[in-house]
């Protein structure tokens, strides 16, 4: 019955609320004013004589008054701090405008205090029936609705980390939402545990198991957008061993930038469970190769490609042109960029290869390229083993075409985006990515073009979250029930998040002189299957293993894929200098000089067209060191041929 009476009152036009609200204001105004004269005098009023023509003139004074202070505007169900200011000024002006014509026109026998008596009550009758009404046609309406609708007992018990101003905000948006109740709050702070924050009482961290068992709590909301990387990671470790499902709210940054609202609960981002926080970057070197400059990206709609857009975009280039192969993705990062973007820099989606050297070469000419971002390349390991011949073309022969066109047309810098697999390579992939580098190490040796266009290469590892990364994967196979495939228990890798891949590659491609080898500090290695491990944990479930035979979801191991490795490494050899960047390493590598290495490129070039894959890998065995092939030569393409032959 009440539920069904509020839920009327909601549904009321705005006129008729505000016309119940005036006629609620003018029996207040009426009330207040006999209760001063009460509280004065000591007993209850009785009017009489001229007295009665104030209590007619108090509702002429009050309403318009309140009117004119937007009284009525005010949205009752959210009414807050401010609308409480208006209340006080509102009310003040009329006890004011009262007491003037009170003692203007004398009319009766009014004592001096009745005007600041009648102000102080028509401010409590206002303002408490305001809030009162918010309370009631608010939070309590809500969960009173959900109740009978069923909607609360549908809901799953969460609780919520942080009883902060984010935590708080979070535990309102729940009331409204119809997936969480939230039930309690759990907070670091030993002075804020017993008390109650919007009637959900604070509890420590050792009081989960209790509220777990009490509430049969399915999930934690991390409400802590502030806190430090090292610091999420560190609550993220200590709630890993209880059964339920941690998510968070996005990073301050992103709530504050407009990007995201606070109540948009995410998985646990891998990122925090490296716990490392990025280091402030220099500012001067990010913008260096870009501020007021016609910038390249080419592979633009990449993880990295798209992420250093977003940045570039950010140090105001007067032009960044996005180069890609794919028509999706360069239209997908063009309409982010523009809908995203408050700085007026001109961008220009162009489609293309960049092993298409007319292409490239008309593209640089036009615009008139100073910096270019080279991140187009085919990354995916076991996928190029078996379609080999295309990232000889795409990797080597595409970034020689590109740096061909930035010397004929004087580019300033040129930054090729390469890989910890090009280290002592196992794979055709990183094969290709070091035979890349060696191209640029040595243009960048030749006299005549040495101070025309500087070459840098940034290596970096395993980035999270980008396409094609072992992070998605793991999420996917997590959310069908599992299993979750690990190549093999011992494999580890390096991992970086794309932010901050992006914005060191930027400040390293600043400090390059010409032929530079910049080193990522990529940080401690991760084991694969403990991040299988504690991303299964976090998202509620147990690992299914022998010690856990009634777990949820089972690891198994596939064995590793054609051109995998172990371990990565991010040098070759041990001649490392360290730079003005505390994450930035200078390495020393072996240089082949142009001469020689053109010449090898002219066999490379003949016996990729030829479809000559055992001289293709003879050819790189002979030019990239340390290359050793993990598995034999699975081109989809060669056997096909071979078996053609073989047959006919």
């Amino acid at each position: 019955m009440i539920a069904r009476i509020i839920e009327g009152f909601i549904t009321l036009s705005r006129p008729k609320k505000a016309a119940i609200l005036i006629s609620v204001d003018i029996v207040f105004s009426m009330v207040a004013l006999w209760m001063a004269f009460s509280l004065r005098f000591g007993e209850f009023y009785q009017i009489k004589g001229d007295i009665k023509y104030l209590f007619i003139a108090a509702p002429i004074l009050a309403v318009p008054v309140f009117i004119h202070l937007g009284l009525y505007r005010a949205i009752i169900r959210y009414i807050g701090i401010k609308a409480l200011w208006a209340i006080i000024r509102a009310t003040t002006l009329y006890a004011l405008a009262f007491a003037a014509c009170v003692f203007y026109f004398q009319v009766g026998i009014v004592p001096r205090t009745v005007p600041t008596l009648n102000w102080m009550i028509m401010l409590m009758l206002v303002g408490s029936s305001r809030f009162f009404a918010r309370w009631l046609l608010g939070d309590s309406y809500l969960r009173l609705s959900n109740r009978i609708k069923g909607i609360e007992h549908n809901k799953k018990n969460v609780l919520i980390y942080g009883a902060g101003s984010a935590g708080v905000q979070l535990s309102y948006a729940l009331i409204h939402g119809h997936e969480f109740k939230a039930v309690a709050f759990i907070d670091d702070n030993p002075l804020l545990h017993k008390h109650k924050v919007n009637d959900l009482k604070i509890y420590p961290l050792d009081s989960l198991d209790l509220l777990i068992a009490r509430y049969n709590i399915s999930d934690i909301l991390l409400a802590i957008p502030s806190a430090t990387r090292a610091r999420r990671s560190e609550i993220i470790a200590l709630l890993e061993p209880y059964p339920i499902h941690v998510r968070t709210i996005p990073d301050i940054n992103e709530i504050a930038g407009g990007k995201i609202t606070f109540d948009a609960l995410r998985e646990v981002d891998i990122a925090d469970l490296l716990g490392r926080d990025s280091v402030p970057p220099d500012i001067t070197l990010l913008h260096a190769n870009i501020e007021a400059k016609v910038v390249m990206v080419t592979g633009a709609g990449g993880s990295i490609g798209s992420e250093l857009c977003r940045q570039i975009i950010h140090h105001q280039p007067s032009c960044l042109i996005l180069f890609d192969i794919s028509e999706f993705q360069l239209y997908s990062i063009e309409k982010e960029l523009i809908n995203g973007s408050n700085y007026h820099c001109k961008i220009v989606p162009i489609l293309g290869s960049v092993t298409h050297h007319n292409r490239v070469e008309q593209v640089c000419k036009a615009f008139g390229v100073q910096t270019i971002y080279h991140a187009a390349a085919y990354k995916h390991v076991p996928l190029i083993e078996q379609n080999s011949s295309e990232a000889i073309w795409n990797n080597i022969f595409g970034t020689l075409t590109l740096a061909r066109a930035a010397i004929k047309h004087q580019v300033e810098t040129f930054v090729l985006i390469s890989t910890d697999k090009a280290v002592r390579p196992t794979n055709t992939m990183g094969a290709s990515k070091r035979f890349a580098e060696l191209i640029l190490q040595a243009l960048s040796q030749k006299p005549d073009h040495r101070q025309q266009t500087r070459f840098t290469m940034v290596r970096f590892g395993n980035v999270l979250g980008s396409s094609g990364s072992v992070v998605p994967l793991f999420r996917e196979q997590i959310a069908k029930g599992g299993p979750v495939t690990v190549t093999d228990k011992k494999i580890i890798r390096y991992f970086m998040t794309i932010p901050e891949a992006a914005e060191l590659v930027i400040q390293a491609g600043a400090m390059g002189q010409g032929g530079d080898v910049f080193v990522l500090d990529m940080g401690d290695p991760i084991q694969i299957v403990e991040l299988a491990r504690r991303m299964i944990r976090l998202s509620g479930f147990e690992v299914k293993d022998d010690e856990h035979p009634h777990g949820e979801i089972e690891i198994t191991y596939t064995g590793l894929r054609a051109g995998e490795k172990l371990y990565e490494e991010l040098l070759i050899g041990d001649n490392v200098s360290q730079t003005q960047h505390e994450k930035i390493m200078r390495a020393e590598e072996v240089v082949i000089a142009w001469d020689e290495l053109s010449k090898i490129l002219t066999r490379l070039e003949k016996a990729a067209t030829d479809n000559d894959f055992n001289a293709v890998r003879t050819i790189l065995k002979e030019t990239v060191t340390g290359f050793e092939p993990q598995c034999g030569i699975v081109d989809e393409v060669s056997l096909a041929l071979r078996r053609y032959h073989k047959i006919h």
